[in-house]
This record gives C-alpha cells, structure tokens and sequence, in this order.
C-alpha cells in the first residue's frame, strides 16, 4: 500500500465513523412516548382496572346489581386482569434493553404485578359467587 492510500484512509476513517454515530437512533427522554411505553401503560391501566373491580366485586355484597359484585365483577375482573398481564409480559418480551432505557420495561414489570393481582382478585370473587349459588349479573 502506498502513502497515498493509508493517508486517505486515515482521513475519511473519521468521517465514516461520524456519518454511523449520526445515523444511530437518539435515546428516548423522559417526555418520549415510545411504543414500548404506550404497551407498558395500556397494560398497567388494563391490570389496575381488574385490580380495583376485582376487589370491589370481593368487597360487595352478592346480592348487589353493578360492574363490580358477583359474577360479573369476577369475569371482568378476570378479563381485564388477564389482559394486563398478556399485556405486559408482551412488552417485557419484546423490548431489546434494560429498565430506564426508555422502551417500557419498568411499567411491564408492574403490569405483570398488578395484572396478576387482578387475576386473583377476579378468581376469589367468581369462586365466591359460584360458592353462595348467586349468579348476580
């Protein structure tokens, strides 16, 4: 190889090696709603709803017409829990980096939690009013 060569080389060395930092993708700030995040908080919310259902329809009497008593409190509860936990556990799957790197794992995490809450709550509340006979809707 020549001088010529290794000294074009030693030039456009760092300018290729700019052009590949300036295509990388920049990372997510606080303030970006990324795809992982919105998943993450669709699937907190949906576990928070069969969370909170879950222990109304535990809390109530069976013999109470509404969203959260009896069978029907128990099956939504269920549902919507299940669905958080699907949810979340989808996100933790997918997302390609740690917790804090902007891609929703932290609030996957917490989907799974709360998901899993709302799965138990909704399963006592249905074993409760399978129990009592009821089938309050």
């Amino acid at each position: 190889m020549s001088v010529h060569h290794l000294l074009a080389a030693a030039v456009t060395a760092p300018l290729d090696s700019a052009a590949h930092l300036s295509a990388q993708p920049d990372a997510a700030t606080a303030l970006t709603m990324s795809s992982g995040r919105l998943g993450a908080t669709v699937a907190v919310l949906l576990g928070l709803v069969g969370t909170v259902v879950g222990g109304l329809a535990l809390a109530r009497p069976t013999s109470r017409v509404g969203t959260g008593s009896g069978r029907l409190g128990g099956v939504l509860a269920l549902a919507t829990g299940l669905a958080g936990l699907v949810l979340g556990a989808l996100v933790v799957a997918t997302s390609d980096g740690g917790v804090g790197t902007g891609n929703g794992r932290g609030g996957a995490f917490v989907a799974l939690v709360v998901g899993l809450g709302g799965v138990v709550l909704g399963g006592l509340a249905l074993a409760r009013s399978r129990r009592t006979g009821r089938l309050s809707v």
